[in-house]
């Protein structure tokens, strides 16, 4: 991906956003961006709910941010490269921020307060199943095929098994909520796809304006909220949000934009369920946290709906 120091990147022969590589050959490259892309969303859950034991999410989530887009400034700085400064860039920045973290993080922190975490896995996962539908049936800016909605299926059976048959019994009594996760769900889905209109800059620049954005629009609410001043952080939640900054939301968001121009809105989507069981393995790791009964044939169902939603059609002769 071509760079120039106005933070822009050159798109070659495309006649839409982010059909670049994503309608072209893939090599292990692009599936290993893939898979760090979801070990780095997959510490999310354990480094949260260690910072958030004595931090408030609000503050929690500003400080992230804000640690994060100074993490890429520095780094944008060193490489030489400038940041956009007129508005249509910046108004990008800002609605794929608000769609793609701030709303849908806000949401399902406010819901867990009253929806079990195994349930909330279970609904958050369904984010590559709204993605196949509004590809399908709306935007139609890549081809929506019935094996990437197969794998999108499979994936979501083996996050069932993985956190537990259980998760489903107590759907429905906080209904209000779990509509709001779904609600945080489908503007995970939007984000995707909005995001391929990020495809001239690069993936650098867009992640660390969108998380400057980010930052800085939920420090007022913080500060009048959460009055940081007045909080006794521990070490352990400290580190946390920082490691967090760093890995999951600098890191993580660039390598995001990276497949989205090389892999696509859905193939990008199948990271989802990847992060299911490398998160509870981290969480055993760190947390300590029981490994489920399920977890074999979860992981089965799992990489075989990632597989689906990721292996070129052509390749198994199904065009």
């Amino acid at each position: 991906m071509p760079q120039s120091t106005s933070g822009r990147t050159v798109a070659v022969a495309s006649s839409s956003p982010g059909s670049i590589t994503a309608t072209g050959a893939r090599n292990w490259r692009d599936y290993a961006l893939l898979f760090a892309l979801a070990c780095c969303w997959s510490s999310t859950y354990p480094l949260a709910k260690l910072a958030l034991d004595t931090i408030p999410p609000i503050t929690f989530i500003s400080a992230r941010s804000l640690i994060a887009a100074a993490f890429l400034f520095a780094i944008l700085w060193m490489r030489g490269i400038k940041v956009p400064t007129d508005a249509k860039a910046w108004k990008l920045f800002a609605t794929q921020q608000l769609i793609n973290s701030t709303f849908p993080f806000l949401i399902i922190t406010w819901a867990q307060q009253y929806v079990p975490a195994s349930n909330t896995v279970v609904l958050a996962s369904t984010t590559p199943i709204f993605a196949f539908l509004i590809t399908s049936l709306i935007t139609r800016h890549e081809p929506a095929t019935l094996l990437k909605l197969s794998g999108a299926i499979l994936g979501l059976a083996g996050t069932i098994l993985i956190v537990g048959l259980d998760a489903l019994r107590g759907f429905g009594s906080e209904i209000v909520a779990e509509i709001a996760i779904l609600f945080a769900t489908i503007s995970f889905a939007c984000a995707t796809i909005f995001g391929l209109r990020l495809s001239d800059y690069d993936p650098m620049v867009v992640a660390a304006g969108s998380l400057l954005f980010g930052g800085i629009i939920l420090l007022p609410p913080s500060l009048l909220i959460d009055q940081p001043w007045t909080l006794q952080p521990t070490p352990t939640a400290i580190v946390a949000t920082i490691v967090m900054g760093i890995v999951s939301s600098a890191l993580g968001l660039m390598l995001f934009y990276v497949c989205l121009g090389r892999l696509g809105t859905l193939t990008t989507n199948a990271q989802g369920y990847l992060r299911i069981p490398i998160g509870v393995g981290l969480s055993v790791l760190l947390l300590g946290e029981s490994v489920p009964s399920n977890l074999a044939l979860g992981l089965l169902l799992v990489m075989a709906g990632v597989a689906a939603m990721t292996i070129p059609a052509e390749r198994l002769k199904l065009r």
